[in-house]
């Protein structure tokens, strides 16, 4: 048995995953990011000490999953764009503490990693992950192994460029494909159609609040053939498509699996971004050649929890 916990800005989750990701015993606590990185990682420690008071020892690891960069050779977070840990080392204290290995890892890491071993593309070796929420995150595995790169720092594919000279992206470039292809970059293509689209039923949907426009609100109004929503998934789609060709081309994996708040309308996404990836990727003319099945993630907000138990066994075994 592992323990994984999966760090976000509000709450940090965590849970005992058997060998084969599923989980057992869960647990919830506050970030407290207004403590500090000193509250966070206290957090962290108790929610996995309430998990291994009752395991009987027979927890072999545990891995934590970090909303930004990490250095898993040293357990290390680098920085995190939405709490305050930069430069913290969060795994030593908790190694000499609970006496066992701890792994470090990045959440969209852990989420590809949860997906493989145990979601969407359980059974594949080779597979691509992306998941569009306030951000875009992303994941790589190859021939079964996570890719993290030099510094655990690979698989940032939000912020690849797609649009030169685009919109101003927060890492601080402009035309990353997180400012198009995330559920915030929705919202601001939403928000450009609805000011030309006065009549738009997303204006009725959100109560004629701009900031309550969010990804419900659009896909509700494309759902009923609403003009300025059909113009906006359209857009949305192109996008989105841009990025995945774009990692196709260079990884051909079995599986893209695709989560995060904006997948949940998958209904209204599927058959358009299938078209547009098939039109645009390098390899489109033969007919008996194996192609990347672009598929919805399975596990939710459990895929995260499930994949940092999963960096903890990949450790030990």
């Amino acid at each position: 048995m592992y323990v994984g916990v999966d760090l976000g800005g509000s709450k940090i989750a965590a849970a005992i995953v058997d060998d084969n990701g599923k989980i057992l015993t869960r647990v919830h606590y506050p970030t407290k990011a207004g403590g500090g990185s000193e509250a966070i990682v206290s957090g962290i420690i108790e929610a996995c000490t309430v998990l291994l008071r009752d395991s009987d020892n027979r927890v072999r690891s545990i891995g934590i999953g970090v909303p930004g960069a990490v250095r898993e050779d040293t357990g290390t977070v680098v920085f995190t764009p939405n709490l305050p840990l930069m430069n913290v080392d969060m795994t030593s204290k908790m190694r000499s503490m609970f006496n066992i290995p701890v792994r470090l890892g990045n959440d969209a890491n852990c989420a590809v990693l949860g997906e493989t071993i145990a979601g969407s593309a359980k059974g594949s070796k080779d597979v691509a992950m992306i998941t569009l929420g306030t951000g875009l995150g992303g994941g790589i595995v190859v021939d079964g192994k996570l890719l993290t790169g030099l510094s655990g720092g690979a698989g940032e594919v939000g912020h690849m460029i797609t649009v030169v000279g685009g919109r101003k992206c927060g890492c601080g470039r402009r035309g990353c494909w997180e400012t198009y292809a995330s559920a915030s970059g929705l919202v601001r293509t939403a928000l450009g159609h609805m000011e030309k689209h006065p009549e738009s039923l997303m204006w009725d949907l959100c109560v004629g609040l701009t900031e309550r426009v969010d990804g419900r609100t659009v896909f509700d109004a494309y759902r009923t053939d609403d003009p300025a929503a059909l113009l906006t998934v359209g857009e949305y789609v192109e996008h989105l498509a841009i990025g995945i060709v774009n990692m196709i081309n260079i990884l051909e994996p079995e599986i893209f699996s695709i989560g995060g708040g904006v997948s949940n309308a998958w209904d209204c996404m599927e058959e358009p971004l299938n078209a547009a990836v098939e039109l645009e990727k390098f390899v489109r003319f033969s007919e008996d050649a194996p192609k990347t099945k672009i598929v919805k993630a399975r596990l939710g907000n459990d895929a995260g929890i499930i994949g940092a138990a999963m960096l903890g066994r990949e450790w030990v075994n």
